[in-house]
């Protein structure tokens, strides 16, 4: 899954794909590396980002959705606003990625209603406050109960099973040791019985790891993912596709 973000202020790549031109040629470049999927999103949610309005939101994303929607592509569009998901999914969109896994007022009834996908990502805490002392007794199974009552909150709302992902949330109210252990044991998601998403790509806990800023984690958010992978990461979302694609194809052709 390719990030194409929509933002001024994003960690990693913030205001690179600001303007709906510079956005659709990145979407363009990353469909030509070999991106199965494509992930708008039109609110910064690193740590510490706050939020932007209905309508600013929807202004930043619903042309480059249209726009990608006939591309031969699916496209995700990451937000947590029901009236966005709602636009979202008219325009085209495949599936809705929410760091808030469909905890807001609405937004269960929204993509039931709608027939998308949905991605349900653990956060502990919201974007603007997430990384002030997160705490956790064990972090695993906090993070795989908190996402099997969201599935089952889904699936009670009419989302059948069939349309749901789930995503850990790595640096989402998470400190290093939490990530790590996540990481460590991510074949323990597997018996949730969905596909599993993960997002590493550039994120400060390889910084952490390696020593490197964001733009110069390229090495590091490709081993990241290909660990994900060979423990069950059914979807990676990344920034560097071309290099990820290369490297699961390595692993693929020795592994089957």
């Amino acid at each position: 899954m390719g990030i194409v973000n929509v933002t001024p202020d994003s960690f990693s790549d913030g205001g690179l794909c600001a303007s709906t031109e510079s956005a659709l040629r990145h979407a363009v470049r990353l469909i030509e590396q070999g991106a199965d999927w494509l992930d708008i999103g039109g609110e910064s949610t690193r740590p510490g980002s706050m939020p932007v309005d209905v309508e600013e939101e929807l202004r930043r994303i619903i042309p480059v959705v249209e726009a990608l929607a006939g591309m031969g592509v699916p496209v995700s569009v990451d937000t947590t606003k029901p009236e966005v998901m709602r636009a979202a999914i008219k325009a085209g969109a495949a599936m809705i990625n929410d760091v808030n896994a469909l905890r807001s007022p609405g937004a269960l009834e929204v993509v039931a209603a709608g027939g998308a996908a949905a991605c349900l990502m653990h956060m502990q805490g919201e974007p603007r406050n997430m990384q002030i002392n997160p705490q956790y007794d064990d972090v695993v199974a906090e993070v795989k109960e908190f996402l099997q009552q969201r599935l089952d909150a889904a699936q009670a709302a009419g989302i059948t099973r069939e349309r749901l992902v789930i995503d850990p949330g790595f640096g989402f109210g998470k400190m290093q040791e939490h990530n790590i252990e996540l990481l460590r044991h991510l074949d323990r998601f597997s018996d949730l019985g969905v596909p599993l998403m993960v997002g590493l790509s550039r994120k400060a806990m390889l910084g952490k790891i390696t020593g490197n800023e964001a733009a110069d984690r390229v090495h590091a958010s490709v081993a990241a993912a290909l660990l994900a992978a060979t423990k069950g990461a059914g979807i990676v979302r990344v920034h560097d596709v071309k290099a990820t694609r290369d490297a699961l194809a390595v692993y693929n052709a020795v592994n089957g």
